[in-house]
């Protein structure tokens, strides 16, 4: 029975789907920006590959039926390029309008308090924090005039806790979420939601080669799901805050950890 005094229940499948839409996509050429490209790809966008090696964004292009864009996302004059030609090389592949932003660059380097310097510190603020502020300044302009938008985020467990040697990244990444937020407050009422993910350990080749296999089976032992994140289970979140299924959250970090960040560690006793 139709209930006719209710609301008018939508295609949520539909709601998914991105047919036509061109999103720029700033650190897409391996990981999680790679598989982010693909999610996009396959629920119907256009993107476009920024990344700063030629041939990774060339790769990633040519998979997914992109566009690709080489330059350095935390340099402004990059930035204020990649925005003023991305509504061309979106339309040059067939999207409809510039109509999302997803930022997965980052990277960390740990380093206890007493031993950092001024230079590491300023070199996680840049590869964290800067092109965040960029891409939200500058690309801002760009979906506004686009008519709106969504923005999507990277940030990290480290953001919204702490662990040992992370002061410089958590730092960074606890600022990429406060700029998450103050961007939902102040770019909302102008037709663009941001939102960020923050994931714990994620298997990308660049978190392999560091940890090894060892470091990935302690890490899945101090998960409740007894795995690792995989860079498409970021994918699949990034997708959803990009999509219309996500209309309205705005401002909000959607923690992909695995439950890790719930967990109190209580040492239990070896005969319980």
């Amino acid at each position: 029975m139709t209930r006719s005094d209710d609301t008018a229940v939508p295609d949520y499948p539909g709601m998914l789907r991105m047919d036509g839409r061109g999103v720029v996509v700033i650190g897409a050429g391996q990981g999680i920006g790679r598989q982010t490209s693909h999610a996009l790809a396959q629920a119907g966008a256009k993107v476009l590959c920024v990344d700063l090696d030629p041939d990774l964004a060339n790769d990633i292009s040519a998979e997914v039926g992109g566009v690709a864009w080489v330059g350095n996302a935390t340099v402004r004059a990059d930035a204020e390029r990649l925005f003023a030609e991305a509504p061309g090389l979106l339309a040059g592949i067939g999207a409809t309008g510039l109509g999302g932003i997803v930022d997965i660059v980052g990277m960390a380097q740990y380093r206890g308090l007493l031993d950092m310097d001024d230079e590491l510190w300023d070199w996680h603020h840049d590869i964290v924090l800067r092109h965040a502020y960029l891409a939200v300044s500058v690309g801002g302009r760009a979906l506004r005039d686009a008519g709106g938008g969504v923005m999507v985020f990277v940030a990290s467990a480290s953001g919204l806790t702490a662990a040992p040697r992370h002061a410089a990244y958590g730092a960074a990444k606890a600022g990429l979420i406060g700029l998450v937020r103050s961007a939902a407050v102040e770019l909302g009422p102008i037709g663009i939601r941001v939102n960020a993910v923050a994931p714990g350990i994620v298997w990308t080749p660049r978190v392999s080669g560091y940890l090894g296999d060892k470091g990935k089976a302690v890490n899945a032992a101090n998960s409740p799901l007894d795995r690792v994140a995989l860079p498409q289970d970021i994918a699949a979140a990034i997708v959803f805050l990009a999509s219309d299924l996500s209309a309205y959250v705005n401002g909000q970090v959607l923690s992909v950890d695995g439950g890790v960040g719930v967990k109190f560690p209580y040492p239990v006793p070896d005969h319980l």
